[in-house]
């Protein structure tokens, strides 16, 4: 979103409050509350009086990677319904695409072949999220409610209505195994960091197909393409990535069993302009602020 048009969605929201746009050009002693999709290099510095940097966005891993943001600033993210829909809406149709074969019967149609081919049935089929906060916990439930086979697996116990869930490293080897699909909605934090590596990704169910709406750097990418091009796995559905925008001769634009879209599962932003607004004026007030995150936890 660009900066000028930010300001006029808030604008309405903040009578009276002075919203600066654009890089700092100098110190800014006025600014208490940033509110940005990344944070650049120098704008922190910028800010000597900065309490609160308001994430434009769910995912805060690449704002708490920043150096230069002091130990003090506190960091919160949005929490909107409608993004998550979309991502839940995003994981379905890429499970939908190859459980009716549309991929294949595209490629049919571009070759001139007439192969009629049967759809697996949903209740015949094992789907698996990793991560159950707001965006997986929806995801999860909303494949329940078509009849998939659903586990969940988090860090800590949860429950979910007709959902398998499961908690804790000790049982994830087991989940991954019964999985035709697995959706990873995980933060990037420490532990999560290099989590599909060869070792973890020869635990999936062999032809498992897997779908990354979460963080990028989840995946050790050399290994999913060694695990792909030997046919243990599938294919990959891979909407997020360690360097976005994908560079242009990265292998996973021309991998025949990766499908690769730029970071759009989840769009619209629909409400999450209001809570940046409450969260400008709990600042002030000194009360709690809506989905801050836990710094040292990374989510």
């Amino acid at each position: 979103m660009e900066d000028a048009a930010l300001r006029d969605l808030l604008a309405p929201l903040l009578p009276g409050v002075t919203i600066r746009v654009g890089p700092p050009a100098g110190p800014l002693p006025d600014v208490v509350m940033l509110v940005a999709s990344r944070l650049h290099p120098g704008v922190a510095p910028a800010l000597p009086n900065l309490k609160l940097v308001q994430k434009l966005g769910a995912g805060v891993d690449g704002i708490l990677k920043q150096s230069e943001l002091p130990a003090g600033v506190r960091v919160a993210r949005l929490r909107p319904e409608v993004a998550a829909e979309e991502i839940a809406e995003y994981c379905l149709a890429q499970i939908l695409l190859r459980q009716r074969n549309l991929d294949r019967h595209a490629a049919d149609q571009a070759a001139g072949r007439w192969t009629p081919l049967a759809p697996r049935r949903a209740g015949e089929t094992t789907v698996g999220v990793l991560g159950l906060g707001h965006i997986g916990g929806r995801t999860a439930r909303g494949l329940a409610a078509q009849g998939f086979r659903t586990l969940g697996w988090s860090r800590t116990p949860r429950a979910l209505q007709g959902v398998d869930c499961r908690s804790g490293a000790a049982a994830l080897p087991g989940l991954l195994a019964e999985c035709d699909y697995l959706v990873s909605v995980l933060p990037s934090t420490p532990e999560t960091r290099d989590l599909f590596d060869a070792a973890l990704l020869a635990r999936l169910k062999p032809g498992a197909v897997l779908i990354n709406v979460g963080r990028g750097d989840l995946i050790v990418e050399a290994d999913l393409v060694a695990a792909l091009d030997s046919g243990a796995l599938g294919g990959a559905v891979l909407d997020v990535f360690r360097q976005e925008p994908l560079p242009e001769r990265h292998p996973f634009w021309a991998h025949l069993k990766v499908a690769v879209t730029p970071h759009v599962s989840g769009w619209h932003l629909d409400g999450g302009f209001e809570d940046i607004a409450e969260n400008y004026r709990r600042l002030l007030d000194g009360r709690p602020l809506l989905h801050e995150v836990d710094r040292a936890a990374g989510y």
